[in-house]
């Protein structure tokens, strides 16, 4: 703390200065998953339904990602420069990559993890990748071959057949589908290699094939009027197929005959499900926008993936930054029913109210359909079953309730889904009448000295069952926030007390919070606080009386020291009034504000008039609003006289 000194000639021109204080520290479905990828691409992506592991090969990274089913990372495999292609063996045991980069197809224990043999291709350099019959067939270029790895040693072919792009089903032995460059074509395999079975095109845009497990179909991933396409496996002339909309790029068939299309898509759906042979899609997922485009994220071409036992689809988005995030897409065979509940805005308690609602979906569930019905109220806040509403032939349905509680009660109902369809709940409020009660709170606008302890009582009028009375305080000023000062039980009289310690003006709140019969209620008592303050003085070379007031004696050339010491709050000032004595009458000389140490002290020096026979008299104040904040009541310290002698 520094000291200012003043002139009585200039009346407090020059102002205290003292150190400044900082102010100090006082979307997609519920069940659905996504996990960032630590990828710059996606080339492919299989699921091991045994191991429950997901397998998505980056090549421009080139390396191999393995996660669970929640997109948690459990192993990275490097050193595989172009990895695209990716294929199991018929029991899982064996993950085959492509490695376009060095011309070869790797095997990986999927039990361990750990990459086991590598078999070199020579100059084919190997993209897709299917498993038939235990053999491996992989595209290079425009063209295929095939891999056998059963005897003693590798065997390698080429030039088995045309296609860049390869499909094949499980439940379809010796059948590959190949694709590419506007071709599509189907063939029978073999030990002895590739007999072509059918011939036909597709359209240029194509990005990814796939055969149906009853073998009946190809698909690709764009098809006529932005479908996914479907063509006979026969003759591949073409079917029904699936509209996606958008841009497709990518087509999967689950083992039970299900198709998930895909489309890239910024501002419509990106991944499509189908029921076999339906053109109406049974569910669609949206992705978030997670970038900073106008945009949602979209879909990475061919970046779709059935678990086997058809639970989820798995997808990767990317985002404008290029941040890949994996998708775990739940029930996707399942429709997603609607179910909207509708109750009244309001209602008295105690008397029956009727709830309405109704469900719906693509397909109607059957009638007399069992709905879950709770009512949650303040009573039951944890929600009470009531007696299952039953589905009408449309879907309708309505039951009567007689809320025993006042309040906000909410009605749930829910659908448990079945084998179709998928779950879904609604609800709505009811706002059923309570009376109301008395709750008062004394001292508002009362004013204390600094310090003083004051109790507050709050007094609790008729309730039901709730007697308890919450009560907080709320300090003027932003470092202090409202807080809980008491809780509890009113007593006999219906008062509940508690004691603030007024060092600031102050808001007490009484909260009721209610109870089944009596709404809640919150009343408010603001009460208000002096400032702390008081000067000292110095220099001086006695004190005496002046009539009845007491004087402290200065020489002529000697500079008072006034001291004032004040409850400190960031940025407060005191204000220090000087007045000077003429003709028996007090005059004021002015008044000027002084900044405040972080120890709430500040000193100001008054400059000796280099006469005798002056008196004078100054006073430190706090104002609210004027001296920095707004947290105390104005507040006059105590006048404090000198008078100068030779």
């Amino acid at each position: 703390m520094r000291t200012r000194s003043i002139s009585i000639a200039t009346a407090l021109a020059v102002v205290l200065s003292s150190a400044a204080l900082v102010a100090g520290t006082a979307g997609p479905a519920a069940a659905d998953s996504a996990k960032i990828l630590p990828v710059k691409s996606v080339g492919d992506m299989v699921v091991d339904g045994l191991h429950r592991l997901v397998y998505i090969s980056d090549p421009t990274s080139g390396k191999i990602v393995i996660t669970d089913y929640a997109g948690s990372v459990r192993a990275t495999l490097t050193g595989m420069p172009g990895v695209t292609g990716l294929a199991l063996s018929a029991d899982s045991g064996q993950l085959y990559g492509a490695v376009k980069d060095g011309n070869r197809i790797v095997t990986v224990d999927t039990q361990t993890a750990t990459p086991t043999l590598s078999y070199p291709l020579g100059a084919a350099a190997p993209s897709d990748l299917e498993v038939v019959d235990g053999r491996i067939w992989f595209s290079y270029g425009t063209n295929f071959g095939s891999l056998d790895i059963s005897g003693a040693e590798p065997v390698v072919r080429l030039a088995q057949g045309s296609g860049s792009l390869l499909a094949s089903d499980p439940a379809v032995p010796g059948v590959l589908a190949a694709g590419g460059n506007s071709g599509l074509a189907v063939y029978d395999v073999t030990a002895d290699g590739a007999t072509l079975r059918a011939e036909g095109s597709t359209d240029s845009g194509v990005k990814q094939i796939d055969l149906t497990p009853d073998g009946k179909q190809v698909l690709t991933s764009w098809g006529p009027n932005y479908s996914v396409g479907a063509y006979s496996s026969t003759d591949l002339a073409a079917q029904q197929g699936y509209p996606v909309g958008a841009y497709p790029n990518a087509v999967r068939v689950a083992p039970d005959g299900s198709v998930a299309g895909g489309s890239f898509s910024w501002y419509d759906p990106d991944v499509h499900i189908h029921r076999p042979g339906d053109p109406a899609p049974t569910r669609e997922y949206d992705f978030p926008n997670t970038g900073d485009h106008s945009g949602a994220d979209t879909l990475v071409d061919g970046a779709l993936a059935w678990a086997p036992d058809a639970s989820r689809v798995f997808a990767v988005s990317v985002n404008s930054h290029g941040t890949h995030t994996l998708r775990a897409l739940t029930d996707p065979t399942k429709e997603l029913p609607t179910l909207k509940v509708s109750a009244p805005a309001k209602s008295e308690r105690a008397k029956k109210l009727t709830v309405t609602g109704r469900l719906t979906s693509k397909t109607a569930v059957p009638a007399g359909t069992a709905l879950k019905v709770t009512r949650t109220d303040v009573e039951s806040p944890n929600g009470k079953t009531l007696a299952a509403a039953k589905t009408k032939a449309d879907g309708g349905f309505s039951f009567t309730d007689t809320p025993p509680a006042g309040g906000k009660v909410t009605y749930k109902v829910s659908y448990a889904g079945d084998t179709t369809h998928a779950t879904a709940s609604g609800s709505d409020a009811v706002d059923v009448s309570r009376k109301a009660t008395a709750l008062t709170l004394n001292n508002n606008g009362k004013l204390y000295a600094y310090g003083k302890d004051v109790t507050f009582t709050a007094h609790l009028g008729t309730t039901y069952k709730n007697r308890t009375v919450a009560i907080y305080t709320d300090p003027f000023g932003t470092d202090k926030p409202k807080k809980l000062l008491k809780t509890g039980k009113v007593n006999s009289r219906g008062n509940l007390t508690a004691t603030v310690d007024m060092t600031r003006d102050t808001t007490v709140t009484a909260v009721f919070a209610g109870d089944a019969r009596y709404a809640s209620k919150t009343v408010k008592s603001t009460a208000y606080a002096k400032a702390k303050i008081s000067t000292s003085v110095s220099k001086h070379y006695k004190t005496g009386r002046i009539g009845s007031t007491t004087y402290y004696y200065f020489r002529k050339n000697t500079d008072p020291l006034f001291t004032t010491t004040m409850n400190y709050y960031t940025g407060r000032k005191q204000r220090l009034q000087l007045q000077v004595y003429y003709q028996g009458s007090w005059y004021d000389s002015g008044s000027e504000y002084f900044a405040l140490a972080a120890n709430g002290k500040s000193a100001v020096s008054l400059d000796a008039p280099g006469e005798s026979g002056i008196r004078a008299r100054m006073r430190s104040s706090y104002v609210n609003g004027s001296s920095g904040d707004s947290v105390n009541s104005t507040t006059h310290g105590a006048w404090k006289y000198v008078t100068f002698t030779n």
